[in-house]
C-alpha cells in the first residue's frame, strides 16, 4: 500500500499484477454500456463481494467475529 506523507488518504493505492485475459474480461464490463465506471470500481466491488462470501462461510463454521 502507498501512503502519501502530505495528506492522509482514505483509500490507499494498491498495485497488483493481473493476467491480461482477466483485465480484458473486466474491461468488457466497464464504461457507459457496462456495469462499472472503472476497472478500479470493478475490482473494489469484486473484493467486497468476496469478503461478504468469506464472512458467510466463517459464520457457517462458527468462526464469525462478534462486532460490538
Amino acid at each position: 500500500m502507498i501512503f502519501y506523507a502530505r495528506r492522509r488518504r482514505l483509500m490507499p493505492k494498491v498495485s497488483l499484477d493481473m493476467p491480461a485475459q482477466i483485465l480484458e474480461d473486466l474491461k468488457l464490463h466497464v464504461g457507459d454500456d457496462g456495469k462499472f465506471v472503472s476497472v478500479a470500481d470493478a475490482i473494489r466491488t469484486a473484493c467486497r463481494k468476496m469478503l461478504d462470501q468469506l464472512d458467510i462461510i466463517d459464520a457457517r463454521h462458527g468462526r464469525a467475529e462478534v462486532i460490538e
